[in-house]
């Protein structure tokens, strides 16, 4: 048993990992059995490793990648791949796993009766051969001597990219490996706090996040994973200064600089997440050094964003609204996300009101965020309002000249039971635009895209003759074929003809389901002889394209 099965895989991966870790079987090698987990190396678009837990009693199983898609917490494919071919070999996993807990308990008691002397011994000789662990332990001596120069001269060796930079800049082959070094010196961050050196680690933890701000730009970090490391830094020295208790002032302007410098995007520092660190009087430091830079820079977006996450702490609405008050987009998309926290804090009839307002302001514009003219109508329809509502929409038309609008006017004023006076207004304005030839979103006029999305096809042929384009008289055909099948001919065949030149798969996939049409209209009006005689040319003019010809073979025709 190894206590879990194909389906909570595909729980944990979701269905398209699932699916995609199918294809990566075969390409899972050292598989390695230990008491409760698995390694392995699963060959994709890099080598990646993978650790997988095997389930216990209670079923539960979980699993880690160093793909950028694993690093971010989640079950990757390849962690999928792994899963299977435990599954594959579940039944020698038990033994497996006996083996391994033998091992470990054999390799416990060998220590356990080494002498001082042999394990020195040993020890030497592993990081002889092992230079990573010899990194790792001369950082742990000199962090346990106080030898705080050996520290600091290590961390920034792992993290200087230039030996990485083969021609002035890292890249995307190299980010990799640059990225385990950032990861090493967190790791040794985190180990000279755990010796003591708390107060230390914040100071050294500082000076990385600094050297890595200036290099970053010389990285090609397509895939985040020298983010990410610099990200474990970064928690390396919250972790130091949890421990270490720096003073809180210092600490709050190191963070606003630090936040507040546009050059350093290689860590997303958050003051708040320092809030039991900084106290009261930190915040309130932070808060007034944001303030200056909001006042020095009001469009600065760092501070702007900073200045909106400590207000949202504070709960500080009327604050957090003269904030984004002092930049109004002119979409409105501004007075929409104004209105969207008064209305979180319960203040729903200024939400509505700065909602109208932002109507109010942006009147003029062609454009307007749609989510904000929704948010109106729907305050409007709650409240009763529904007059109202159908007004919005009318003025949305008026401007927009679009489908969607006439769509979203027709709605609201079917609720509230008006539309036929409205539909009049509405396709009076649309057919003045027609009148002066202003052309929809594929050429022809809304107009005719509005009557047939009303179902009034009579009308959509009057007002299509010399104005409808080829997407409108294709969809007025289709939707008279039945009733109207001799002028819905006359269109397929017009189309017909236009369509002979292009060529290619879509093309010609067009070409047979008009031919199709063609056909059925032949068939309604009793002439299917005329349409043999009709595609026999065609085809002869045609039949130079052979994939043309199987296509048409392919659709009966």
């Amino acid at each position: 048993m190894v206590g879990f099965g194909e389906d909570d895989l595909r729980a944990l991966a979701g269905a398209r990992s699932y699916e995609r870790g199918l294809g990566y079987l075969d390409a899972v090698s050292g598989l390695e059995v230990g008491e409760g987990s698995v390694s392995a190396v699963v060959h994709g678009t890099d080598v990646y490793e993978v650790e997988f837990t095997l389930g216990g009693d209670d079923g539960t199983i979980s699993g880690w990648c160093d793909c950028p898609y694993g690093q971010e917490d989640n079950f990757c494919k390849h962690c999928v791949a792994v899963g299977l071919t435990v599954l594959r070999r579940a039944k020698t996993i038990p033994q497996q796993r006996a083996a391994a807990r033998a091992r470990s308990s054999g390799l416990e008691a060998w220590l356990s009766g080494l002498s001082r002397e042999q394990l020195l011994a040993l020890v030497r000789e592993q990081i002889a051969e092992d230079r990573a662990l010899r990194r790792r332990l001369e950082l742990r001596a000199a962090a346990a001597r106080s030898d705080l120069g050996v520290v600091r001269d290590r961390i920034i060796a792992l993290i200087d990219p230039r030996p990485f930079a083969r021609y002035g800049y890292v890249e995307y082959a190299d980010a990799t490996g640059y990225s385990r070094q950032v990861a090493e010196a967190a790791a040794a961050l985190r180990a000279a706090t755990a010796d003591g050196q708390a107060a230390q680690a914040v100071g050294l933890a500082e000076e990385a996040i600094r050297v890595l701000g200036e290099a970053y730009g010389e990285i090609d970090d397509s895939d985040g994973v020298v983010g990410q490391a610099a990200a474990a830094v970064a928690r390396a020295h919250l972790e130091a200064c949890r421990v270490a208790h720096p003073d809180p002032e210092r600490l709050a302007e190191w963070l606003a600089g630090t936040v507040l410098d546009d050059s350093n995007d290689v860590v997303d520092l958050d003051p708040l997440d320092y809030a039991d660190v900084l106290g009261q009087s930190g915040l309130a430091r932070v808060r007034q050094l944001v303030t200056e830079a909001l006042r020095r820079r009001p469009s600065g977006w760092a501070a702007r964003y900073l200045m909106e996450r400590l207000l949202k702490a504070e709960g500080d609405v009327d604050a957090l609204v003269a904030l984004h008050a002092r930049d109004l987009d002119p979409s409105g998309a501004t007075h929409l996300h104004i209105a969207e926290e008064l209305e979180a804090a319960g203040r729903s009839d200024e939400a509505l009101a700065w909602a109208e307002r932002g109507l109010r302001d942006c009147t003029a514009e062609t454009y307007i965020d749609g989510r904000l003219v929704d948010y109106v109508c729907v305050g409007y329809m709650r409240a009763g309002r529904t007059a109202e509502a159908v007004a919005v929409r009318r003025d949305r038309l008026c401007i927009e000249r679009s489908l969607a609008a006439y769509r979203q006017l027709r709605s609201a004023a079917r609720t509230a039971d008006r539309w036929e006076t409205e539909r009049a207004a509405a396709l009076a304005t649309l057919r003045e635009d027609a009148r002066r030839e202003q052309g929809g979103r594929y050429g022809g006029p809304v107009l005719i895209d509005a009557l047939l999305d009303d179902g009034d096809v009579d009308a959509a042929w009057r007002e299509a003759v010399g104005r409808a384009d080829d997407r409108q008289w294709e969809r007025l055909a289709d939707l008279s074929r039945e009733r109207r099948p001799g002028e819905a001919l006359g269109v397929y065949l017009r189309l017909v003809e236009r369509s002979k030149e292009p060529t290619g798969d879509r093309a010609y996939e067009r070409l047979a389901r008009l031919l199709q049409r063609v056909r059925d209209c032949h068939r309604a009006l009793g002439t299917e002889e005329e349409f043999g005689v009709y595609f026999a040319g065609l085809r002869t003019e045609l039949k130079r394209r052979r994939k043309l010809m199987s296509i048409l073979d392919r659709h009966g025709l």
